[in-house]
């Protein structure tokens, strides 16, 4: 019986690059964490153990770095795109059919010695954990089009009020107590789709400017949605991402539930006025959704 070698890709993963921008005394880092696959015309590879057709993986982690130097790290996206291109244009005899770059980037905010503090307008009761955040990038291309797919995981966010949770089926397994006033919490992962392909009549979205927009986006919903569930509040932060940026076509957010319980102060003869919360790490809901525009057929894949 014959056999068919079906999907198959390689690559070299986990590349720890940190680039150091020297241009000026005020020194600008980039932390990246990238992950190069290939797939192609790989068969005799596999096959008969021919390595004709295959860049070396070592190959593909000395090109990030090179061209860390040589071009600089203007943002994740950017970079991504760049090494794509490369691979899939410029590899000798277009073995490479089509290169996939995942991105993470953890940053690194200055020390402030002196100065004022940051202006802006703080919600009362939504908190974010400062500098936790990743920032994510996958790019994709074919020697035709790109698809870019930017994002975070680890951004714990938090409302102490302003949350509900009732009126949901019971049945004989249901030892859940409806809450009317409960904390809502959660750590979220985001990915979210760009409609630029590349082409040459598009103009490239400023990528750096979008991220901090679209978390900006989730976060404002996040505070200012009065939930009723955590599908709701998932549902009006990919909603208000699409909402006001046009660049981005389709979200996906995974929001593990984060429970916060009240203790049981009675016994100390003390009364918990929703005060004190045992913060449980394990076991936890997980809410997933995808929020895209009307008739384009979501992409990003489930993990």
């Amino acid at each position: 019986m014959a056999h068919v070698l079906g999907q198959n890709q390689y690559g070299k993963a986990e590349n720890r690059i940190v680039r150091v921008h020297r241009d000026s005394s005020r020194h600008e880092i980039k932390d990246l964490n990238i992950s190069v696959s290939l797939s192609g015309a790989f068969e005799d590879v596999h096959r008969t153990g021919s390595n004709a057709n295959c860049l070396p993986t070592d190959t593909a982690k000395n090109t990030v770095y090179a061209f860390a130097k040589k071009y600089g790290i203007d943002s994740a996206e950017a970079f991504g795109i760049l090494l794509a291109r490369h691979f899939v244009d410029d590899t000798e005899r277009g073995v490479v059919h089509r290169a996939r770059i995942r991105i993470e980037e953890y940053a690194w905010d200055r020390i402030r010695t002196t100065g004022p503090e940051e202006q802006g307008q703080e919600a009362g009761h939504s908190f974010v954990r400062s500098g936790q955040e990743v920032r994510t990038a996958e790019i994709g291309y074919d020697g035709r089009s790109l698809q870019v797919i930017s994002g975070l995981k680890d951004l714990v966010v938090l409302n102490s009020t302003d949350s509900e949770f009732w009126g949901y089926l019971k049945d004989g397994y249901t030892t859940l107590q409806e809450a009317y006033d409960r904390i809502l919490a959660t750590q979220v992962t985001a990915r979210w789709k760009y409609r630029y392909t590349g082409r040459a009549d598009e103009a490239e979205p400023h990528w750096d400017r979008c991220y901090a927009q679209v978390k900006r986006q989730l976060l404002e919903a996040f505070a200012g949605t009065y939930s009723y569930s955590l599908q709701q509040t998932l549902h009006a932060m990919g909603t208000h991402v699409l909402d006001d940026s046009a660049e981005v076509d389709e979200v996906r957010l995974e929001l593990p539930n984060k429970h916060h319980f009240l203790v049981d102060l009675a016994p100390f003869g003390l009364k918990n006025d929703n005060e004190v919360y045992y913060a449980a790490d394990r076991m936890y809901g997980l809410i997933e959704g995808t929020v895209h525009r009307e008739g384009v057929v979501p992409v990003i894949p489930v993990v």
